[in-house]
């Protein structure tokens, strides 16, 4: 049983969770980087993630996630052309990140709206598949001599991106969830957690 206080800070993250905010992670095996990235995705109020894994299981997080696992759900999809048909049919814009010709400067796009974040493997980058079904390529500019970010530090840049311009568009000051999941998941996640989760 969870003493009130957690309850009370359990109830006070689901308010501000962003159901229309996600990422999918397009084979990302490497557990660190896996376990980072759910880290971010919670710290930035991410309900669930997305994650392409081919028939493999998830990477081993162990004690990684600093417990960020308990609290972000990780869908999992058998190919990207799945995961991204899931993701449009619920009214997300995929944006790819990648570097092209094609891509855009990662802080032009308004992540106000269903937002989900592609991010590629560690040593790959987004498949071609990826690219083909994205509504666009994002790119994190590069200053120097390196062409690009890790994948956990890159989907860290652009998701406190989009978690300024929900900040600044009052996304974080009611609840996005309706009561009854709110309650729903505050009564499983109360009795699934003990108070040192």
């Amino acid at each position: 049983m969870v003493t009130e206080r957690r309850r009370q800070r359990i109830a006070e993250m689901l308010a501000r969770r962003q159901p229309d905010l996600t990422v999918l992670m397009e084979r990302v095996r490497k557990p660190h980087n896996f376990a980072a990235i759910l880290r971010t995705c919670d710290a930035v109020g991410i309900l669930e993630a997305h994650a392409v894994t081919g028939g493999e299981t998830l990477p081993d997080l162990g004690g990684t996630t600093r417990g960020a696992h308990k609290w972000v759900n990780v869908v999992r999809h058998p190919d990207t052309p799945a995961a991204i048909a899931h993701l449009k049919a619920r009214g997300f814009l995929c944006y790819a990140a990648h570097l092209s010709p094609d891509a855009v400067d990662f802080r032009t796009i308004d992540y106000t709206q269903p937002a989900a974040l592609i991010a590629g493997t560690e040593y790959h980058g987004t498949s071609p598949e990826a690219l083909a079904l994205a509504d666009r390529q994002i790119v994190i500019p590069m200053l120097g001599m390196t062409a690009s970010l890790n994948v956990s530090v890159a989907c860290a840049v652009v998701l406190y991106e989009a978690q300024r311009q929900r900040q600044a568009a009052g996304l974080y000051d009611h609840p996005r969830l309706p009561p009854e999941e709110i309650n729903r998941r505050l009564a499983a996640w109360c009795e699934e957690h003990s108070p040192r989760s």
